[in-house]
């Protein structure tokens, strides 16, 4: 730390309770009081250097010899900033740093101890080594925090803006050039441990750090101050990534809602930095959404979401919070599911926001839209070329994220139908190569939501497309009793459809191999060059005609099985409680005769609507039509 002495006389004052002495052996004729702190000094050695003083003890003074009192409370720095002017007025040594430095040639400039009151006054000392004070990066921090003491005058003397255009220009190039950060404000060293040269501390020994070096050392700034160095460094070219990491650096010292990860919990978060109040965070929260450079992917998901979060415990304006949820919205492909789960804020019912991950789902959308119109359809070929054939494009991510995210919430017995079936359907069809995750919550939601009539579990199933089924999801929702008859064989259909599809296609490589068997199968090549090979392809086609016979043979029986299955279905030549059995309904459900008429069956509308969907069932050979 930068050091400057002043001054060759021993100590010439002591101090008794609020008041200070001066022991010169002469009885003091002039009495100062600033605050509740009194100076019991002599008149010469003040007027001589100040001439404020000057002015206000001619003043004062009767000529009679008797003492007089001044006070002084505008002084800027107060009572310790005057301690050191008095001393520097009886030539007193003293030492300034980058603490004192500001207060003192604040209060020297108010006295107007310049050298037209006395050569090398105050004034040009303090100006010159407040030039030193901002060579180094660490003295820079120390006096730009000592502003804030005494703001309004130092704002008049500049002295504010030079620190923080020091700063700017030294957290934007190489810190070794500039001396140590500060790191946590762990480590000090006195004065006497510096390397001095001619009373001015020389820079220590330097060591290079990372691009985040200067993040630490900035949230010890006030909020208006920290906001100026911000838009400083900006304006030097400093990237937006680096100003989004110190923006969130800032914002988890002074925000403690943002380091937890939910709302809901109270952890203790280690800190020794005093809360601010609920208002003081709310505009804090504010002014740092303001200052996060709007770009895309500079911020994490992960953090702009905890801000929204907080933004609500706080309630926060609704422009921030709505700035916040385009924020999101704009990258919400990189999001996860622990991300989404908002707590809710509001008076309804649903344990976690569905509203506000609607709007978030909304902007993304709206973005996506704009980027695919502004963006030509050879370009995006070719970044599909680049980043790979089996990379998931961020709709596809999203799609994911937002069926995670119904699976989760669908356990809530207060989530509404109309919410479940608007966010599903938010979603493009072509965005879900599988429909699988949406086939899980909807499975969920009907498991949690057993009340729900007919019509709206069919209305539900509806957001689903059967063909767009894994085998695996395909075979649990053949035995799924919570979904609807008419959806369970749209289901059987199209795994019908997938065996005619795979046995065609076991056929077709039957086919070829018996035709590369024969010996003009080879066409193209010269009678004396496919000779040597024809015992060699008849032996492997003999091999591949046995395995795809045998393939083909197991294929037909499950499908033989299952058109006999759906036979019976259809003609009604067993009771449908054998066939509900078979297929893993429950007893009580779907029973009726086998020769019953939509008319005499005894059950609810509902039951007539299943009978009615049986009757445009039409089994054809080899297929099913389902009209």
């Amino acid at each position: 730390m930068a050091l400057l002495r002043l001054g060759s006389k021993p100590e010439a004052f002591h101090r008794e309770g609020h008041s200070w002495i001066c022991t010169s052996g002469l009885s003091s004729d002039v009495d100062i009081y600033i605050g509740e702190t009194s100076f019991h000094l002599h008149k010469f050695p003040l007027l001589s250097r100040s001439g404020m003083l000057r002015k206000l003890i001619e003043e004062c003074c009767t000529g009679d010899g008797a003492s007089f009192s001044l006070r002084l409370d505008d002084l800027p720095g107060g009572a310790k900033a005057f301690e050191l002017i008095s001393k520097f007025c009886y030539g007193v040594k003293i030492e300034l740093t980058a603490h004192n430095i500001v207060s003192v040639r604040c209060a020297a400039e108010y006295l107007e101890m310049t050298d037209d009151n006395g050569d090398e006054n105050l004034v040009l000392q303090t100006e010159s080594f407040l030039e030193v004070v901002l060579g180094t990066w660490v003295d820079s921090i120390r006096a730009l925090e000592a502003c804030e003491e005494v703001m309004p005058y130092a704002e008049d003397l500049h002295i504010v803006l030079r620190c923080i255009d020091s700063l700017a220009m030294k957290a934007c190039e190489d810190p070794s050039l500039y001396g140590w950060p500060l790191a946590g404000r762990e480590s000090k060293q006195s004065p006497e441990n510096n390397g001095l040269w001619n009373g001015i501390s020389t820079p220590t020994k330097t060591k290079t750090t990372g691009d985040n070096w200067w993040f630490e050392d900035v949230t010890f700034l006030s909020l208006p101050i920290y906001k100026r160095l911000i838009l400083a460094i900006e304006s030097r070219g400093m990237g937006p990534e680096s100003i989004a990491a110190s923006v969130a650096h800032y914002a988890r010292r002074y925000l403690p809602l943002v380091n937890r990860q939910s709302s809901f919990d109270d952890a203790n978060q280690g800190t020794n930095i005093s809360k601010p109040s609920e208002a003081d965070q709310r505009v804090l929260l504010e002014e740092i959404v303001g200052l996060i450079p709007n770009k895309k992917g500079v911020t994490s998901s992960k953090f702009l979401i905890r801000l929204l979060r907080t933004a609500m415990v706080l309630h926060a304006s609704p422009s921030c919070r709505e700035n916040l949820e385009k924020r999101v919205g704009a990258q919400l492909d990189q999001a996860s599911l622990v991300d989404l789960l908002i707590p809710n804020m509001s008076y309804s019912e649903t344990l976690y926001d569905i509203n506000c991950v609607q709007r978030i789902l909304d902007h993304f959308l709206l973005v996506e839209q704009a980027s695919a119109i502004a963006t030509p359809a050879n370009i995006v070929e070719e970044e599909q070329l680049m980043n790979g054939s089996d990379s998931l494009g961020p709709m596809t991510m999203v799609a994911r994220l937002i069926d995670e995210f119904l699976a989760e919430v669908a356990q809530d017995v207060n989530f509404k139908l109309p919410k479940f079936e608007a966010l599903a359907a938010s979603i493009p069809d072509y965005a879900r190569p599988l429909d699988d995750g949406l086939y899980h919550a909807i499975d969920i939601y009907l498991k949690a939501h057993p009340w729900i009539t007919d019509g709206e579990r069919e209305q539900l199933c509806r957001l689903m497309n059967c063909e767009k089924l894994s085998i695996e999801a395909s075979t649990h929702a053949a035995q799924n009793e919570r979904l609807p008859l008419r959806v369970i064989v749209q289901v059987l259909f199209f795994e019908q459809l997938r065996l005619r599809t795979s046995i065609s296609g076991w056929f077709f490589v039957s086919d070829n191999l018996e035709n590369s068997a024969k010996p003009n199968g080879n066409l193209g090549l010269k009678e004396d060059e496919s000779r040597p090979t024809i015992g060699s392809v008849e032996h492997h086609a003999s091999n591949g005609e046995d395995d795809v016979k045998y393939r083909v043979s197991e294929l037909e029986k499950d499908c033989s099985s299952m058109k006999e299955e759906i036979r019976k279905l259809v003609k009604a030549k067993r009771s449908w409680k054998n066939f509900t059995r078979r297929l893993g309904f429950n007893k009580s459900q779907f029973c009726c005769s086998k020769r019953s008429k939509p008319s005499d069956l005894r059950a609810t509308p509902s039951s007539v609507n299943r009978q009615q969907n049986y009757e445009n069932i039409e089994v054809v050979p080899g297929t099913l039509k389902v009209n």
